[in-house]
């Protein structure tokens, strides 16, 4: 099926963003934006779960129960992440790398099941990971099937308001071409914290 016109742009925005915040994450480099190869050292677990002020909200085992001013844990295994029902605390928390990931590598993982899937998966069946290795590698899965997705629409499924039946977002009253909108804005702007939160990291360590 060819792609439709209004597509293209957006799919190859999200295909940029993805491989930058990957190459960002695992390296072994990244572009710098002018053409130059910048070398990246891998994610390690102790920087993945790295909280750089009090209070954060992270990614944890459940047996030690949910980070401050958190309520739960969500998703299912070992680990969830740091939750709270609305409305949420006020300000609010700092987020680790762990927990951006997470909620990124389920937002995308969750849409598109609820896109082309099955339409069953919720927040509780979706597993965060301890190790910065598996939750990359979750976040890789998540994002290839979101592609999926994307490459099944035609310009009547943009168009179709509610294409996409995903519980935690607009997605039941907005046309599905505006959702692909937000995941990518999604995509980008948590890319840029993880990226951010990575620079702090290495400058903290000179």
């Amino acid at each position: 099926m060819a792609i439709p016109a209004r597509l293209t742009p957006l799919l190859d925005q999200f295909d940029f963003a993805r491989e930058r915040l990957t190459r960002r994450m695992a390296g072994p480099f990244v572009d710098s934006g002018n053409g130059t190869d910048v070398e990246v050292v891998p994610l390690t677990d102790e920087e993945y779960l790295w909280e750089p002020v009090p209070g954060c909200w992270s990614v944890r085992r459940r047996a030690e129960g949910p980070g401050p001013r958190a309520t739960a844990l969500t998703g299912a295994g070992e680990w969830g992440r740091d939750t709270a029902p609305a409305p949420h605390p006020v300000p609010p928390p700092f987020t680790t790398i762990a927990w951006r990931l997470s909620h990124l590598s389920e937002l995308l993982t969750l849409r598109a099941d609820h896109t082309v899937g099955g339409h069953r998966l919720t927040r509780d069946d979706y597993e965060s990971h301890g190790d910065a290795a598996a939750a990359i590698a979750a976040f890789e899965a998540g994002a290839r099937a979101w592609r999926e997705a994307l490459l099944a629409a035609d310009d009547t499924a943009l168009d179709t308001v509610g294409h996409s039946t995903y519980p935690h977002g607009s997605d039941p009253e907005d046309a599905f071409v505006d959702i692909v909108w937000w995941v990518n804005q999604e995509l980008l702007h948590h890319g840029a914290e993880i990226a951010l939160i990575r620079d702090l990291h290495r400058a903290r360590r000179g």
